[in-house]
Formats: C-alpha cells, structure tokens, sequence
C-alpha cells in the first residue's frame, strides 16, 4: 500500500476546508477546455479526491460518462460523482485503448515514478485521446524549502519535477508533442503554523517517506524565525509553481519509438 495514503484518508473529512489553492487550480485547469477541442464518451478524473476537479468537468462535457479515479477510499467517499473507483494510477483497472480524455488535478507530485504514470494512461487512452493535467513545480513552497534549509540538511519538503522533464517523460510514453505552461501562484498567511495546518489539512505531507522521528521544538521554532524575513506587508508568503501540461496520444509515435528502439 502506498505510504501516503492513510495521510489522504484521514484528510478527507476536511480536505476542502483547507484546499482553495487546489480548488483554484481544479478552475484553471478546466478552463483550458474552452480552447481544446474534444468530445469524449468516457473520460477519467485521476486523482479525484472529493471532486473539485470532477464537478467542472461534468459541467464542461456534460455528455461524456465520468468516472472518478482516486487511491484513497475515503476521499471518493466524499466525491458527489456517480461514478467512482478505487485505484492505483499505476495499475488502472479499463482496459486498452477504453477512454477518451484522461484529467488530472496536482496528483502526479505525489507519483515517484512518472515514467509508469504516463505510460499507463498512454495504454488506456484510445488513439487520439487526450490527458490533461496540472501539477506542482520546483519552486513551489520555496520559503518553507529555505527556511528548513537554514535548520539543518535534512529534507523538510518534496521535490518537485521541471516541467521540461515531464514533458520529455510524455515523449518518451508515446504522447505527441506535449504543451505546457508554468504560473506563480501566492497564497498569503498570518503565522508559518496556519501554513502548515493547511498542509496537513489536505494531507499533503511536505516531505515523502520522511524519517518517523520528530523534529524537535527547538528547530520548528528555529525554522518560523527564518520564515520571517519573508514578511511584506504583513503577510507570510507561501509560493506554487503549478505546472499545466497536454498532449495527444498519437499511434505513430508509439510505432515510431518501437523503431527506434
């Protein structure tokens, strides 16, 4: 069973309280459907959780059949959609080439292994089908990143993959010619703790298999002190580099990699 998620179970009955950065994003993303052009039958919320994502979808293509995809039951548990299964985006139970269009909402930061993800959702796609999504970058939570590194050398938060890589990771899964595009978004808090309650409200551990020892006191204190030279205006910053990528699957590049190979 993956380590994170009995985190993402647990944050369930509380997530939205704490996600309006993901709800945000859940928007944004679905907005770029008014400029690309499609019209499934069935298409995939991967990574669905409670459904941000899943209820602008089903607004956008209100004729294609959703179903909701998430490994934490308790999450989809939370989820309105009609249509929800329990799985891992890694070994996902639809047969070859059974969808049309496959979202996903800042869920791949969380997958280690890009190149089985994209890989997977390659298989699943018909020919022609899209996959859409957004994800988190490396700059994202740079404050908190630097403020830990003040403290000492262990690591306090994830690392998040360039946008580049990504793309190249899509290449070489057999999607064409990947589009992405990067922004900044900043939220504001008044202490470093309503940060990090926000954090652990979403389950979003800021650091993956972390050692299970505490971080004393003394170096949390530490940390919100180094936090504090980022203060303007009264406010603490908290940056998101998020990422929002697309592309195709196109037959003739899979045959073309086979060649090459």
């Amino acid at each position: 069973m993956s380590p994170i998620r009995p985190t993402f179970n647990k944050a369930a009955s509380q997530y939205n309280a704490h996600a309006f950065l993901q709800d945000e994003v859940a928007l944004r993303l679905s907005e770029k459907l008014n400029v690309i052009s499609i019209n499934p039958e069935v298409m995939i919320d991967l990574g669905a959780g409670t459904g941000l994502l899943s209820g602008k979808l089903s607004q956008k293509l209100p004729n294609a059949q959703l179903i909701c995809v998430d490994f934490a039951q308790q999450s989809l548990q939370s989820n309105p959609s009609q249509f929800k299964v329990c799985a891992d985006a890694y070994q996902l139970p639809f047969a070859d080439k059974s969808i049309d269009f496959i979202a996903s909402n800042l869920m791949m930061q969380w997958c280690l292994d890009l190149k089985i993800l994209f890989a997977e959702c390659h298989r699943v796609l018909k020919p022609g089908g899209l996959m859409l999504f957004s994800t988190f970058g490396p700059d994202t939570l740079k404050e908190l990143k630097r403020s830990w590194s003040v403290v000492d050398s262990k690591p306090h938060v994830n690392t998040f993959t360039d946008m580049h890589d990504i793309g190249d990771q899509m290449l070489g899964s057999g999607f064409n010619s990947p589009i992405m595009e990067m922004e900044t978004l900043t939220l504001t808090y008044d202490k470093v703790i309503d940060l990090m309650r926000d954090l652990k409200g979403i389950g979003a551990q800021t650091v993956r298999n972390r050692s299970k020892s505490l971080t004393g006191k003394t170096k949390f204190s530490k940390m919100i002190e180094m936090y504090e030279a980022y203060r303007k205006e009264g406010k603490l910053p908290a940056t998101y580099e998020v990422i929002y990528g697309h592309a195709w699957k196109n037959e003739n590049r899979l045959n073309q990699i086979a060649l090459e190979n």
